[in-house]
């Protein structure tokens, strides 16, 4: 039995030790690049960018619930076409849209104002005829992309619903040689030429000043510049990346700081117990970072780190309660082995508990709660699932295969006095 604890406690510690340097330090493997840090995507709080606040102007409106959604998809279309791939969407209330846009390297636009504004000024797309009649508007816009065409120049391809194409194909029929303006925010911002009726629900607009860049971008305009509702801009605001950054980096040093002392606090005061609880606090953090890079939709904010320092109180707690559990029995006269047992189990349900009610608040706040009230949810969830693991599972695992190496050597595990009396 001996031997194989030891063997288990080495594979287990050295484990935690290699996921420690990988989530740390990445690990390249032939064509993999595994960096778990590099992963974690950061919010607005943190990176710098802006966020915005829409209201709708019409709750009243026909079918107001299915265009809620087309709004919401709309933005998400037009964020994503710039770039801003990690902007969350939300929706509050039953008229409010709030828009976060963190500032990254993969964003075209770096200026907080630039973004406001692009944001800022949502668009109403409409297709005209001559005199100014509106064929169609957004909503009838299925996809619009920039293709090749076979001539080997750029153009745009577009497909329209089945309203779309009725009314697309009725107008074309009568306007054969005569343009239709493709107007953006009562701006035109392309009037192709009908060169043949367009019946079909897909068509293309050709042009020679066509580039790469312009197709791509009149595309963009047609498949996501329309929203289905009207909304006032109620608030927005921005934020530095510098003012992010000083609050990461200190937030970090503070970490640090805060693991060193408590480390210390609990090998000094628990002696092998605290050590075990070092090395499952570790595990601990590696884990909570891992799945911080991993599942998808998660950001780390100030308020998320946070949550994760609440979870990293709560796993220290557990494993206060699980020690000071095992120390009472200890000190009734039992031996190593029975206290650890008996410690364990008494403090199990206790431990859940707290836990599960933290974790129903958390739950709760995740759904209910929007922006960085959010993100501290979700961190504070995945810590405490953490926590739960390495105390209750990991922690007893290790504590029971050390206890077997010497389980006569009570002095490593609770304090003694010389007269040999446990303190």
């Amino acid at each position: 039995m001996k031997k194989k604890s030891l063997a288990a406690l080495i594979v287990v510690i050295a484990l935690i030790g290699l996921l420690t340097f990988v989530v740390f330090n990445g690990l390249s493997i032939g064509i993999y690049n595994f960096r778990p840090l590099e992963g974690i995507q950061q919010g607005l709080d943190i990176t710098g960018g802006v966020y915005t606040v829409y209201q709708a102007k019409d709750t009243g409106a026909e079918e107001y619930e299915q265009k809620m959604a087309g709004t919401l998809a709309v933005f998400r279309t037009r964020l994503d076409s710039k770039g801003f791939t990690e902007a969350t969407i939300t929706r509050q209330g039953n008229d409010k849209i709030r828009v976060e846009i963190p500032i990254n390297n993969t964003s075209q636009m770096q200026d907080p104002n630039e973004i406001s504004k692009y944001i800022g000024t949502p668009a109403k797309l409409q297709f005209k005829e001559p005199d100014g009649t509106v064929v169609m508007e957004g909503a009838d816009i299925k996809a619009a992309r920039a293709v090749i065409g076979q001539s080997g120049s750029p153009e745009v391809s577009f497909t329209l619903n089945d309203e779309g194409a009725r009314k697309f194909g009725e107008a074309t029929s009568r306007l054969v040689g005569q343009q239709i303006s493709i107007v953006l925010d009562d701006v035109v911002i392309s009037a192709p030429k009908v060169e043949s009726v367009i019946a079909g629900g897909s068509g293309v607009i050709t042009s020679t000043d066509f580039t790469n860049e312009s197709a791509n971008e009149l595309a963009m305009q047609i498949e996501s510049g329309a929203l289905p509702l009207d909304l006032n801009e109620i608030e927005v605001r921005s934020m530095s990346a510098t003012l992010g950054q000083d609050a990461l980096q200190n937030s970090i040093f503070a970490g640090i700081i805060g693991m060193i002392v408590l480390f210390g606090f609990m090998i000094a005061f628990y002696r092998v117990p605290g050590i075990i609880a070092c090395v499952t606090l570790t595990l601990y953090l590696d884990l909570v970072l891992l799945m911080l890079g991993s599942v998808p939709g998660v950001q780390l904010t100030l308020p998320g780190i946070a949550g994760i320092i609440l979870g990293i109180g709560m796993a220290v707690d557990a494993n206060v309660i699980i020690y000071e559990r095992f120390r009472e029995e200890a000190w009734a006269g039992k031996t190593l082995r029975v206290a650890q047992k008996a410690g364990f189990s008494k403090a199990y349900i206790t431990i859940l508990d707290s836990n599960i009610t933290t974790l129903i608040s958390a739950i709760v706040l995740a759904l209910y709660g929007t922006g960085t009230i959010k993100s501290f949810a979700y961190t504070l969830m995945i810590s405490i699932l953490v926590s739960l693991f390495s105390a209750l599972i990991v922690a007893r695992s290790l504590m029971r295969w050390t206890i077997n190496q010497n389980p006569k050597r009570i002095g490593f595990f609770v304090r003694k006095n010389k007269g040999g009396v446990i303190l």
